[in-house]
C-alpha cells in the first residue's frame, strides 16, 4: 500500500486540485533536490511511490457580494470584529520585535486605526477601520508582495475566509455550516487505513488540525506552513476542540514559519498547543526566504529545511 500525501491549501481564490498540484509539487521537488533527495523528488512528481491528493475547498466560501445564506451574512458585524482581532494579533506580534523604527511607527499607526480611543462612529465604523488599517499596513515595505496581494482590499478578502470558517455559520439548505462542509472535503482525502502525511498551508492548517481531531487516521507527519493557529485572540480561542492539543493520530508535527510572513501568529505553536497522549507537540522551525513572495505554500516547500523532513517521512512510510 502506497502512503498518501495530502495537500491542504489556504486562503485565496478557488483552486482545483490540479492547479494546487501544479504549484506545490515542483516546489517540493526543488526543495527535495536541494536537501539531497533527487531520486525521491522524481517519484514525488510522477506519483509512483506516493498516492498524491489535494483537498480543495475554496469554492465553498461565499462569493464577494453574494446574497446571505443561513443565519449569517458575509458582512456580519461579529465576523468583522473577529477579523479586527486577527489584524490586531498580527500587529501586536510584529510590534513586539519590529525590524526598525520605521516599521514600528507604521505598525502603531495601523493599530491606532484598528482600536481607536473614543466613541464608535456607527454600524459601518469597524469596516472603515479595517480598510484604513489595511492600507496603513500596506505602507510596510514589501507587504503587498510578501503575501502576493495586489491591494489592501485583496488582503482583507483573503483573511475574511479565516473569519468565515471560524464563525461556523453560512449554513446551506441541508443545515450544514461552512466549516463542516470544508472539513468533509479534507476528510474525504485522508486514508482511513494506511499512513497519510498531511501538508497544510495558512487557513488549511486550521482546517487540517480540526479535521484530524475527528479522524482515527495514522499521520506519521503533519507539516504546517504559514499557520495562524497561534493567533492568541482571533484564532486560538475559536479552535475546536478545546483545550487545544495535538490530534491523537499525529506522530510528528513540524511547523514552519517565516518572520516576514504576515499570516503567522508568532514564532511557535509549542506555547499554545498541548501534547497528545503520545506526547507529540508542534516543533516550530524558522525559515528565511530570499524572494519577495513569502507566504505562498510553494515558497515554503522549496526550502530544503521543509522538503527534507517531508521526503524522509514519506520514505519511512514507503519502506514500512
Amino acid at each position: 500500500m502506497r502512503p498518501r500525501l495530502v495537500f491542504v491549501h489556504g486562503v485565496g481564490r478557488p483552486r482545483d486540485a490540479e492547479t494546487v498540484m501544479e504549484e506545490w509539487l515542483p516546489a517540493l521537488a526543488d526543495g527535495a533536490r536541494a536537501a539531497g533527495h533527487s531520486r525521491r523528488a522524481v517519484e514525488l512528481l510522477d506519483g509512483e511511490a506516493v498516492d498524491l491528493r489535494c483537498a480543495s475547498y475554496g469554492d465553498l466560501f461565499p462569493a464577494p457580494g453574494a446574497p446571505a445564506r443561513g443565519p449569517a451574512a458575509p458582512d456580519d458585524p461579529a465576523e468583522d470584529e473577529a477579523l479586527q482581532d486577527m489584524l490586531l494579533d498580527v500587529v501586536d506580534e510584529r510590534l513586539a520585535a519590529p525590524e526598525d523604527d520605521h516599521e514600528a511607527r507604521l505598525l502603531r499607526q495601523a493599530r491606532n486605526k484598528l482600536a481607536p480611543t473614543g466613541e464608535q462612529q456607527g454600524a459601518g465604523d469597524i469596516v472603515r477601520r479595517l480598510s484604513a488599517a489595511a492600507n496603513a499596513l500596506f505602507a510596510l515595505p514589501g507587504l503587498r508582495t510578501l503575501g502576493g496581494w495586489v491591494s489592501a482590499g485583496a488582503m482583507l478578502s483573503d483573511l475574511r475566509q479565516v473569519r468565515w470558517y471560524l464563525a461556523r455559520k453560512h449554513v446551506d439548505d441541508a443545515g450544514t455550516s461552512i466549516d463542516q462542509r470544508i472539513r468533509a472535503r479534507i476528510a474525504a482525502e485522508i486514508d482511513p487505513v494506511g499512513p497519510t502525511v498531511v501538508v497544510a498551508h495558512s487557513l488549511g492548517t486550521v482546517v487540517a488540525f480540526e479535521t484530524l481531531h475527528r479522524q482515527s487516521a495514522q499521520v506519521p507527519l503533519l507539516v504546517t506552513l504559514g499557520s495562524p493557529l497561534g493567533m492568541r485572540t482571533a484564532v486560538h480561542p475559536r479552535l475546536r476542540p478545546q483545550p487545544v492539543r495535538t490530534p491523537a493520530g499525529v506522530a510528528r508535527w513540524l511547523n514552519f514559519w517565516d518572520r516576514d510572513d504576515f499570516v503567522t501568529g508568532g514564532t511557535g505553536l509549542e506555547r499554545c498547543i498541548a501534547p497528545n497522549d503520545s506526547q507529540v507537540v508542534p516543533e516550530s522551525r524558522r525559515v528565511d526566504s530570499d524572494g519577495l513572495y513569502v507566504h505562498p505554500a510553494a515558497t515554503y516547500l522549496a526550502q530544503p529545511a521543509v522538503a527534507g523532513p517531508l521526503v524522509e517521512a514519506l520514505e519511512e512510510a514507503i519502506d514500512g
